[in-house]
């Protein structure tokens, strides 16, 4: 069996803790007898690596031993090109989170990690000794929620426009109106803007590539 290196984390991937905790984590945090763990991959491997290894798992029949495997991501708008598109942003570059049973000793059973170490871009466990560190249960807490965000309707991102703000439409039926922000709702992208028809405030909806601010 390899040895397992020690190296901590120089992204923000949840720290594995110093010594395993002494209680179990709830039961809906982690599969029963297993706990998480953080394994360290090349950059930009995380996917395939993650997809390697759920692979692996159910064809050499390790379920029992390999729970989830994952790549935590947000979902984001983002403008390119002037189209609005959605892009996934991995929240942990260069970590992927394994939930696995270790032996009685702590070590990670010789057939599981010849699986995970004969997968290309795979790195070594957070750990050391033969050992890897489980995550502490709100490190957990927080990984998972993250993985479940990325499921919900995405954010948008580096959206500049906030309530207060005077801009200009650009865009649209109501191009060359300018008006003050009242509200945004980044999750669709859309702008509420004051703007006066017939000298009347009115409250318009705009996407907000329709616009640009009024210095």
């Amino acid at each position: 069996m390899q040895t397992v290196t020690a190296e901590a984390p120089t992204h923000s991937a949840p720290a594995a803790s110093a010594s395993v905790p002494t209680s179990a984590a709830p039961a809906s945090l982690v599969q029963p007898g297993m706990k998480w763990y953080v394994l360290r991959v090349a950059s930009n491997k995380e996917e395939s690596v993650r997809d390697a290894l759920i692979r692996k798992v159910k064809i050499e029949g390790l379920e029992q031993r390999v729970g989830r495997i994952l790549v935590p991501t947000l979902k984001e708008k983002k403008m390119k090109a002037g189209v609005l598109k959605i892009v996934e942003r991995k929240l942990y570059p260069g970590y992927v989170f394994v939930e696995m049973a270790t032996e009685d000793d702590g070590s990670v059973n010789e057939g599981v990690w010849f699986l995970i170490k004969e997968t290309s871009g795979v790195g070594d466990f957070i750990g050391s000794d033969g050992k890897p560190t489980s995550m502490p249960d709100q490190d957990v807490t927080g990984m998972l929620a993250a993985s479940e965000k990325a499921e919900e309707q995405p954010g948008l991102s580096g959206l500049n426009i906030h309530k207060g703000d005077q801009v200009k439409i650009t865009d649209g039926p109501f191009e060359s109106f300018e008006g003050e922000v009242e509200s945004v709702d980044e999750k669709r992208g859309m702008v509420s803007v004051i703007v006066s028809v017939f000298g009347r405030s009115t409250p318009v909806e705009v996407g907000y590539w329709q616009l640009e601010k009024v210095e």
